[in-house]
C-alpha cells in the first residue's frame, strides 16, 4: 500500500496536467533511449564512414591511381641555351667566324612498347591498391561485428547473473526461514550467501571485460573512448548451412586478397617484360640553331642550324640489364608462391571455422532444447520441495548453479556462432546470409 498524501486545491487541478507532463516525458526519454541503442549495421555503418585505417589505405590506393598516366608520359624535353667558341684573349662575339649563340631542344623516345608497360604495370599496381582497400574494409568490419558480439554476449551474462542473484536471495530468505524454525540449518545459509558473493564478484569481472570492449569498438568507431555503449537486447541470428567446399569456392571467386594477389601477379609478369625491353636503346632526337654575329666590319654571317639523334648503348648488359631480368623473374616467383600459400591459408581458416561453426550450432541447439530445459525443470522441482523439507538444500544449490553455468555457455556458443560468421565473410569477401 502506498500512503495517501494531502493535495491542495490548486494541486488538485493541476493533477491531470502534472499526469500528461509525466508521460510526456517518459515517452521523449523512452525515444531517446532508443535511439542511443547501437545495433550491429549502425556500428558496421560508423566504422566504414570514419574508420582512419581504412581512410589511409584509400588514400594511398587514390595515390597509386595517378601514376599510370605520369609512367604512359615521354619524358619531358630537355631545352638547352650555349655560347660556343668564344676567344678566350678578347671575349668577342665578333671578331671569330666560329663564335655562335645556339638554342636547341631534345626529346628522349624510349624504345617502342615500354611506355605502354610500365603504364600497363602501374594500372594494375593502383588496382591491387584498391582491392587493398577492400581487403581492409572487409577486416574492420569483421573485428566491429566480433567486438559488437563480445560486448552482447556481456550483456547476456550480466543479465543472466543477475537473475541468479535473485534466486539466490529467495533461497537465502528461504533457508533462514527455515533455520529459525529449527528445520533448517545455519550453513545452508552461509553457503547461500557465499554463492551470492561469488556471483558478484564474477558480475563485477564481467563489467570490466565489457568496459574493456566498448573501448574497443568506440576505437574501431573512431570515437571517444568513454562513450557509452548500448545495445538492444535482441539481434538478428543468422544460422546459415554451410559447406566447406562451396565457402571456398565463394573465396576464389569474391575474396578481394585473391584478386589482389592475381593483380600483383600480372604485375610482375609485366615488369618482367619491361626489364627484357631495357636490352634496346632509347632514342634522343635534338634540334639547335645557332645565331652568329657580324664582323667587326659590318660583314653579315650565316647562322647555322643542328638535327642530333643519339642513342645509348647497353654495353654492360650482362651486369645490368640481364640481372635485371632475373630479379623480375625472381619476384614473379614471389608473388607466385605468395598466392598459393594465401589460396591454402584462407582454404585452411574456411575449414577450420566452418568445422567450428558447426559443433557450436550443435550445442547451441543442445543447450536451446535439452540441457537448459531440463535444468530448469529440475531447479522448479527442487525448489518447491525445498521449503517442505522434500528437496536437500545442497542438491537446490548444485542444480541452479549448473542452470546458472549452461544459460551462460548458451550465449557463449550463440555468439561463437555469430563471431565465426564475421570471420567467414572477411574470408570469401561475400555477407554470409540465412539461405
Amino acid at each position: 500500500m502506498f500512503p495517501l498524501l494531502y493535495l491542495s486545491p490548486a494541486v488538485r487541478v493541476s493533477w491531470p496536467f502534472w499526469v500528461f507532463g509525466s508521460c510526456l516525458m517518459l515517452f521523449i526519454s523512452i525515444v531517446h533511449a532508443d535511439e542511443a541503442l547501437l545495433s550491429m549495421e549502425q556500428a558496421v555503418e560508423l566504422a566504414q564512414a570514419g574508420n582512419p585505417g581504412i581512410l589511409e589505405i584509400k588514400a594511398r590506393a587514390e595515390a597509386l591511381a595517378a601514376i599510370p598516366s605520369q609512367e604512359g608520359a615521354l619524358p619531358d624535353p630537355t631545352l638547352n641555351f650555349d655560347t660556343l667558341n668564344v676567344p678566350t684573349n678578347s671575349f668577342s662575339l665578333h671578331k671569330e667566324d666560329m663564335t655562335m649563340m645556339d638554342i636547341g631542344v631534345s626529346q628522349m623516345i624510349p624504345f617502342p612498347g615500354k611506355l605502354a608497360l610500365k603504364e600497363q604495370a602501374a594500372e594494375q599496381e593502383a588496382l591491387a591498391a584498391a582491392d587493398s582497400v577492400d581487403v581492409a574494409r572487409l577486416r574492420l568490419v569483421r573485428d566491429v561485428k566480433q567486438t559488437w558480439w563480445r560486448l552482447f554476449y556481456y550483456d547476456r551474462a550480466i543479465n543472466v547473473i543477475a537473475e541468479s542473484e535473485q534466486f539466490f536471495q529467495q533461497l537465502i530468505d528461504t533457508a533462514q526461514s527455515r533455520y529459525k524454525v529449527g528445520q533448517g540449518q545455519q550453513q545452508d545459509v552461509m553457503l547461500a550467501q557465499l554463492e551470492l558473493s561469488k556471483l558478484k564478484d564474477e558480475k563485477i569481472e564481467l563489467i570490466g571485460m565489457r568496459h574493456s570492449a566498448g573501448i574497443q569498438l568506440n576505437t574501431l568507431l573512431s570515437r571517444s573512448a568513454d562513450t557509452a555503449v548500448n545495445l538492444p537486447n535482441q539481434a538478428e541470428i543468422k544460422t546459415p548451412v554451410l559447406v566447406v567446399a562451396d565457402m571456398q569456392a565463394l573465396a576464389m571467386e569474391h575474396s578481394p586478397l585473391f584478386e589482389q594477389h592475381r593483380k600483383m601477379l600480372s604485375v610482375a609478369k609485366t615488369r618482367i617484360e619491361i626489364a627484357e625491353k631495357d636490352f634496346y636503346p632509347d632514342l634522343t632526337l635534338g634540334a639547335g640553331y645557332a645565331v652568329r654575329q657580324n664582323t667587326p666590319s659590318g660583314e653579315s654571317r650565316s647562322d647555322f642550324a643542328s638535327v642530333k639523334l643519339s642513342i645509348n648503348l647497353p654495353i654492360y648488359a650482362e651486369q645490368k640489364q640481364a640481372k635485371a631480368v632475373d630479379q623480375r623473374n625472381s619476384e614473379l616467383l614471389q608473388e607466385q608462391y605468395a598466392l598459393q600459400d594465401e589460396h591454402n591459408k584462407v582454404h585452411g581458416e574456411i575449414a577450420a571455422n566452418t568445422a567450428q561453426y558447426l559443433h557450436a550450432k550443435e550445442r547451441l541447439a543442445l543447450f536451446e532444447h535439452e540441457i537448459i530445459p531440463q535444468a530448469q525443470q529440475a531447479v522448479s522441482s527442487l525448489m518447491a520441495g525445498y521449503p517442505v523439507g522434500k528437496s536437500g538444500f545442497s542438491d537446490v544449490l548444485r542444480t541452479q548453479l549448473s542452470l546458472f553455468q549452461y544459460q551462460s555457455q548458451y550465449w557463449k556458443s550463440l555468439v561463437e556462432t555469430q563471431q565465426i560468421l564475421a570471420e567467414l565473410s572477411n574470408l570469401i569477401g561475400k555477407e554470409l546470409t540465412h539461405d
